[in-house]
């Protein structure tokens, strides 16, 4: 009977031991990780409006703060300004010459032909008296030269008045035309500056910091809001080189929280050596010091939206 007794106990306690061993905790400590995410801005301006604050979640899209850039305002009247000037050179390269500016060079031509007739009549007046050497070398040079300046004048005028109506050359109408897509080129830039005073959430995040007040000038290229993208969480173990040969790329672990006992199905993603000098997951060097040191990135594998998570939280590998 008491053999039997002994027996039982002794079957009882290995398989206790069989189930401590394979609910065993091992030393390897990790901590909670999440991708971080800076916001910034391409152009600078004075900060008008911060929506979030510090601790706060907000979703791809929402608008975080608003700046106030004076000088996007005065651009956009500019390039307004450039689109009507450019565009009334096309339409007038298009359509020709208006009613009105026909009839003002058909004026300006009738006069400088008028001018020619007087100045052929003096000529001709000059001419004879001149022959009759009644005037001299001079004067009678004086009157051609105002006729031959009236010819050029009205040859100008002709000239002029045949281009308005046939209109515009091809080569005027390219230029009036490119004149119009630089206006239009320079109105998408000042509404592409418009569009960057708001800083809009770039991912789903929750904010971590907020680096200024409003009122202060933000420069080109400042982080404004730090954070970390709130479906991005992830475990980081660093393992001794001793240690690394029981792990790969895909292999399955399950990862406790010492603190709430949940545990959670997770996969490695990744192995990566670490510099002598980087930062370590472990609160003691459970390794020699002569030891490489290799990073596990290991991601979970199941939901663990009923799960609660923070930032460099610790948690431990289940064998």
């Amino acid at each position: 009977m008491k053999t039997h007794t002994t027996i039982v106990l002794a079957t009882f306690a290995l398989l206790a031991l069989n189930a401590c061993k394979n609910e065993e905790i091992t030393s390897n400590r990790g901590k909670v990780k999440f991708e971080t995410i800076s916001v910034s801005s391409k152009i600078g301006g004075r900060i008008d409006k911060i929506y979030v604050e510090e601790g706060q979640t907000v979703k791809k899209g929402d608008t975080l703060a608003l700046m106030n850039v004076p000088e996007v305002n005065a651009k956009l009247m500019q390039a307004e300004g450039a689109i009507t000037a450019a565009k009334g050179q096309l339409n007038m390269a298009f359509n020709g010459a208006t009613v009105e500016q026909l009839n003002q060079i058909e004026g300006q031509l009738n006069s400088g032909k008028a001018q020619l007739e007087f100045a052929q009549e003096s000529y001709n007046r000059l001419q004879n008296m001149y022959q009759d050497s009644l005037v001299s070398q001079q004067q009678f040079d004086e009157v051609k030269m105002k006729l031959n300046m009236a010819k050029a004048q009205v040859k100008a005028l002709e000239a002029k008045s045949d281009e308005v109506k046939k209109g515009a050359r091809s080569e005027q109408i390219a230029q009036a035309q490119g004149q119009l897509d630089r206006a239009l080129g320079a109105k998408e830039e000042v509404m592409s500056a418009s569009d960057e005073q708001y800083l809009i959430a770039p991912a789903n995040m929750s904010v971590e910091t907020v680096t200024l007040e409003e009122g202060e000038l933000l420069t080109p290229g400042y982080t404004l809001f730090n954070g970390y993208k709130t479906d991005s969480m992830y475990f980081r173990f660093t393992i001794p080189e001793s240690e690394i040969y029981d792990f790969e790329v895909g292999k399955a672990l399950i990862v406790v929280n010492p603190y709430t006992k949940e545990e959670t199905n997770a996969k490695i993603v990744a192995i990566k050596q670490l510099a002598q000098y980087a930062d370590i997951t472990s609160t003691s060097p459970l390794y020699e010091l002569s030891e490489s040191i290799y990073e596990l990135k290991v991601v979970p594998t199941v939901d663990i939206s009923d799960q609660q998570f923070y930032t460099n939280a610790t948690i431990l590998i289940k064998r």
